[in-house]
């Protein structure tokens, strides 16, 4: 008796460049780096995760071409992943995510004395698990992305080895994210069980049929809203939703601040891309009155109301600037998730707006908190410690340049005209006034108006406040701390800069790669 050659599944290797740059990159980056002494030196990792990253992003552009314009979207590796436009689009933004980071960390590494290729292959092979958690058509591939996009950066988080607050960090993020993972697998299998698959289309198809079990899903939904259940609050920390965001505070304030940015952006990005891949494709088209519609949009909504609230006005206490973002993320979230909930409503144009508005949200939030953060790099000096309030007094007078650009981020995330923060918003409250969902978008122009407090204080402190009026500029360990803006850093400032203003000035800029993007996930 012979037993059958096993067979693969075919591979189109030309769709998944963009993830193969990332992850194989990463792999050479360390392979290399311990073979070339040479490559070790300050500055090379940072060069070559850059050129990774920037690889990774201009390999979209013919994949977008192929998925968006020629021959639709599919699937490969036997269905595990898709390739599409929304994929594409967070690909972009989180390659372009790594590149700004890099440019960031390079010389804040060397500031701390701690340059070395590790920081970057981690940085890359988190980038690699987040793409996958974009492109998962499979729970289970999904939470393989999950797995690699979060172990490196519980590591990266902790790899501060000078501070005791980075490991602390890391050790909250790895205790809390361990324990969401685990809940996040129990809901896969609670969702395998009630619909016999778990890959993502499927169980969308799954929904009306009888399972093994003689019961049909949809009616008979126990098993299956335990499962939802289960997802939404592994989704919900890694997106840092309230009640599960109480690691973010504490952990966005002990990592190094370039890490910080990465975990505001791309972490949270392929978080948010796998909760709508799942949650609105699988779970809501369904039409008004289904049962299971009406079971999770209604607690998104409440994590949303939730998350805004709590927020915005934990947020106007703080004195720490990275505590002050980090909850400001926590709002992010809710407007996100306002965009989630949009985008699982049972008509069709209002699902259309949540959809669109989602992925202009993610897009203008990914490059405003990078640069914000890059900002934070730089004022807080050397032992990246300096986080008050104080730290930014003055700085117009002492750096002209970098106050203002930081005042444009500050001013898109508090959602003034002009600034891409305000159309993301504008087109947020826009889709949930169109579903009805008129309290939500109350809470949320309530929450923008008392977070644009926090942003306001770190505003006035750099062009209202002199430090000459303490008695000179500000004393650091008893000496006059100089500002200088690395040449990387400035670069990943200014594009986050001109991102936010480009968008915020014309907001019609790269619609139809929204549209194509949104499309995807409300019209599968």
């Amino acid at each position: 008796m012979f037993a059958q050659a096993a067979t693969s599944p075919e591979v189109v290797w030309s769709l998944l460049w963009p993830l193969l740059f990332l992850s194989i990159g990463g792999v050479l980056l360390v392979t290399v780096t311990s073979v070339i002494p040479a490559l070790r030196r300050p500055g090379m990792p940072a060069a070559l995760t850059i050129l990774i990253g920037g690889a990774s992003f201009v390999s979209t552009i013919p994949v977008w071409r192929r998925v968006a314009d020629t021959e639709g979207p599919t699937t490969v590796v036997a269905g595990a992943m898709s390739v599409d436009a929304f994929t594409v689009v967070m690909t972009a933004i989180i390659a372009a995510s790594v590149v700004l980071t890099a440019l960031v960390l390079d010389d804040y590494l060397r500031r701390e004395g701690l340059d070395g290729p590790e920081w970057y292959v981690l940085l890359l092979m988190s980038a690699s698990g987040g793409v996958l958690m974009a492109a998962a058509d499979d729970l289970i591939v999904l939470f393989m992305g999950l797995e690699i996009l979060s172990i490196a950066v519980y590591v990266l988080a902790a790899l501060h080895l000078r501070r005791t607050d980075s490991q602390e960090a890391g050790f909250k993020y790895f205790v809390l994210g361990a324990f969401s993972s685990a809940l996040f697998l129990y809901g896969i299998a609670l969702v395998y069980g009630a619909t016999g698959s778990t890959q993502i289309d499927q169980i969308a198809a799954n929904l009306r049929l009888p399972n093994e079990a003689g019961l049909t899903p949809i009616e008979d939904a126990s098993l299956l809203l335990a499962g939802v259940a289960l997802l939404l609050v592994g989704f919900a920390f890694k997106v840092s939703a309230v009640p599960f965001h109480v690691w973010t505070p504490d952990v966005y304030q002990g990592a190094p601040t370039p890490i910080t940015g990465f975990m505001a952006s791309a972490v949270k990005v392929a978080g948010f891309a796998g909760l709508a891949r799942v949650f609105v494709i699988s779970f809501s088209e369904f039409g008004s009155g289904d049962l299971i519609q009406d079971d999770w949009r209604p607690i998104l909504a409440i994590l949303a109301g939730l998350s805004l609230v709590l927020g915005a006005f934990m947020a106007a206490g703080q004195s720490d600037v990275k505590r002050m973002l980090a909850y400001s993320s926590i709002v992010h979230a809710g407007f996100l998730l306002i965009g989630v909930h949009a985008a699982g409503h049972g008509d069709a144009g209002v699902a259309d707006a949540g959809g669109r508005a989602l992925v202009f949200y993610l897009i203008t939030y990914a490059a405003m908190v990078v640069g914000s953060f890059a900002v934070a790099t730089v004022v807080a000096g050397r032992g990246d410690a300096d986080h008050g309030v104080d730290a930014y007094r003055g700085l117009f007078r002492k750096h002209p340049a970098l106050a203002l650009m930081m005042a444009v981020l500050l001013f898109s995330q508090a959602g003034i005209p002009f600034t891409s923060g305000f159309m993301a918003k504008f087109r947020v409250l826009g889709a949930a006034v169109d579903g009805e969902a008129y309290v939500l978008a109350g809470v949320a122009m309530l929450a923008a108006v008392v977070a644009a407090l926090l942003y306001l204080r770190i505003i006035v402190a750099m062009f209202l406040d002199d430090a000459d009026d303490e008695g000179g500029d500000e004393q650091v360990a008893g000496s006059v701390r100089k500002i200088d803006v690395p040449v990387g850093a400035a670069i990943s400032i200014v594009l986050a800069v001109i991102v936010t203003i480009g968008l915020g000035v014309l907001p019609d800029l790269g619609r139809g790669v929204v549209a194509a993007a949104a499309d995807v996930l409300v019209n599968r």
